[in-house]
């Protein structure tokens, strides 16, 4: 018999309708069952694409012992954190206040009757291990804690206490420094220490993209001509590119690497990560002008609509298992590949295996993931259309079909970018773009999530105004259509007055009012996303008062920003663009629109259009015009030259 959970929409909390615990979803019914009862609260977050959240659920929350200890003695509550990102902040919080580190997912937290957490871990597993609390198996922690509270143990209730007390307390930067344009020579002193000199990225394993290093590593090179953060780019997505963690045979690229190498990822692909990756290879190609950037570009943007949309809108994710295990849609045996090539009649088969690595060993759990380490074989397009013709045989993983506001919108930025080079992108945009806002923004509400064809019940947060306000301003840039601008400075009044108080940004207000952070962690900062948003605002409207909302955010925040600036790439690239400057090409729209991908590919990274009256192409600062010519070749001089 189903639990609660049945009657919710997230799909992440329908994978647990059938759990043997007694689940509640996050509400009043469940916290006053605890406080009536006197029972602890077990409140686990996650998402519908997370392996280790299947993992936990198989050995625990379908664990006849583990449920029985949950039912009798605690009130369990589930929480998707992609629904709810305010409650799982919070949560976050809360583990790295516990444990001295970031959490993760699943997210497992213990709280008293009264909702106050007093323990925090991840994945736990069924049974204890040897060593510390932290080795300590679900059923024996859960039989311990309900012992605590049923005793009214002192300790853990002061425990308890002293969490709230410090989740309570928020401090304020203890001093501002002047915003300097070296911050970019720590920033890359920083990020060179983290490099990985041997395939690229910023760590050893597990490996993931962080995309926000390498288009800040992209700007500074457009800037200085910087021949290390140049080679670091460019090394780190043509080993990303090379197989494994980017799947050659659909597009798309997975969440992460579990090896140094790139080959070896979980299988799960978000739409963020997507996003955030077409738009950065998409710059690249505009940067270098090597067609196997703007191929990956392309084949991630072909690869959502053509697998994760529906009437013009993003799902979120997709999952790694599938047929009860990770990556089984994934992968080849050495068999299937040889007999596909044999059949079909390719010549110098063993060569084109070796350029696969595809072997009888293979290279994840006896079979094969698809990676090109040196030379692709002559045949690829062809042998692709076969690999994908197999894989439509097996069962694809689990779709989560929700609509984030947020993640939607970073993807349509990345469309309108890659629109600049193929029109059929910029189409896709507007299109997407305009369902976005018909499905999320509701009698002057803008919500932050639902599946598609059901009405939106969970209002945004800061990431939905800042991120959809960013893609509304590059609809303008790209289109020149003003309503786009109308409503990105309709969205930023609102997320100023809810969010914004001298120079902080809350990411939540309400039940759970979250400070928004500045470091670009699983995605780009929603703070940095504003900021880059208020400075397009002030400068394309002439107004002032949206500049100084940015300025005075990164003031609020320099010290740490010059302090520690590897953890803050896209604020980094902001303190960049206000000590610059920015520059605007004007002249009419069909000139923009004829020069667009010219336009696009200019070196200067701090470039917005604006449709004029004038048949040539003006460049102009933030007050006046400067310089005018015919030929968007000459544009980039003529800006070098401004300064």
């Amino acid at each position: 018999m189903s639990n609660r959970l049945a009657k919710e929409d997230s799909p992440y909390l329908q994978q647990h309708k059938d759990n043997p615990v007694d689940w509640f979803a996050w509400g009043d019914e469940a916290f006053k069952k605890a406080q009536d009862e006197n029972k602890a609260i077990f409140i686990s977050i996650g998402y519908s694409s997370c392996h280790w959240c299947h993992v936990m659920e198989e050995s625990v929350f379908e664990n006849e012992e583990c449920a029985k200890i949950l039912n009798d003695s605690f009130v369990c509550i589930k929480v998707d954190r992609e629904e709810r990102p305010d409650i799982d902040k919070h949560y976050q919080e809360v583990h790295m206040l516990l444990n001295r580190r970031a959490g993760g997912w699943p997210t497992s937290i213990f709280c008293t009757p009264q909702n106050k957490p007093f323990f925090a871990g991840t994945y736990i597993p069924p049974e204890s291990q040897p060593g510390s609390i932290e080795g300590m198996g679900f059923k024996e922690l859960t039989k311990l804690i309900a012992q605590k509270v049923d005793e009214d143990d002192a300790q853990l209730y002061k425990n308890a206490d002293e969490v709230e007390s410090f989740l309570d307390h928020y401090e304020h930067p203890k001093e501002a420094t002047l915003l300097k344009e070296d911050f970019y020579k720590n920033f890359l002193h920083q990020v060179k220490n983290n490099y990985e000199t041997s395939y690229g990225g910023f760590s050893l394993k597990p490996k993931f993209p962080q995309v926000n290093t390498l288009n800040t590593l992209l700007v500074i090179d457009r800037l200085y001509d910087e021949k290390s953060a140049k080679a670091m780019l460019l090394h780190t997505l043509e080993n990303m590119s090379k197989g494994g963690i980017y799947d050659l045979v659909d597009g798309g690229f997975c969440r992460y690497s579990v090896d140094t190498q790139w080959r070896v990822p979980h299988f799960e692909k978000m739409l963020y990560d997507n996003a955030l990756l077409c738009e950065l290879y998409t710059k690249t190609y505009l940067t270098y002008k090597d067609e196997k950037h703007l191929r990956i570009a392309k084949e991630i943007a072909d690869f959502w609509q053509n697998f994760m949309s529906e009437e013009g809108l993003f799902y979120s994710a997709s999952d790694a298992d599938s047929e009860g295990e990770e990556g089984t849609y994934f992968i080849y045996t050495y068999d299937e590949v040889h007999n596909l090539l044999t059949q079909n009649h390719f010549a110098d088969i063993n060569t084109i295996l070796k350029q696969l690595e595809v072997t009888p060993e293979g290279n994840f759990e006896g079979k094969n993931i698809i990676r090109i380490n040196d030379k692709a074989p002559k045949m690829f397009q062809e042998i692709k259309i076969l690999l994908s013709e197999l894989r439509t045989k097996r069962v694809y993983p689990f779709i989560d079909k929700k609509v984030q506001t947020s993640w939607s919108a970073m993807m349509i930025n990345a469309l309108f970018t890659l629109g600049s080079i193929e029109t059929k992108y910029n189409t896709q945009a507007i299109d997407a773009l305009n369902k976005l806002l018909g499905t999320m923004h509701l009698d002057d509400i803008l919500y932050h999530t639902t599946l598609i064809h059901k009405k939106p019940k969970i209002e945004a947060f800061l990431e939905d105004y800042a991120f959809l306000s960013q893609a509304l301003i590059t609809a303008f840039k790209y289109t020149g259509k003003e309503i786009y601008l109308v409503l990105a400075q309709r969205f930023i009044n609102t997320a100023l007055e809810r969010f914004y108080k001298l120079g902080k940004w809350n990411f939540s207000d309400g039940e759970f009012e979250t400070v928004a952070e500045i470091s670009d962690n699983t995605y780009t900062s929603s703070v940095a996303v504003i900021v880059d948003a208020l400075f397009s605002l002030g400068l394309l409207l002439e107004d002032d008062k949206y500049s100084h909302f940015a300025f005075k955010t990164l003031e609020y925040n320099s010290h740490e920003l010059g302090r520690r600036s590897v953890l803050y790439p896209k604020m980094i690239e902001q303190v960049l663009r206000y000590t610059k400057g920015d520059r605007i090409i004007k002249s009419t729209q069909d000139n923009l629109n004829e020069n667009r991908e010219l336009l696009s590919a200019l070196k200067y990274p701090f470039v917005h259009f604006k449709s004029a009256t004038n048949k040539d192409l003006m460049i102009c600062g933030d007050k006046s015009c400067f310089a005018n010519t015919t030929d968007a070749n000459e544009i980039d001089k003529l800006i070098v030259n401004s300064f």
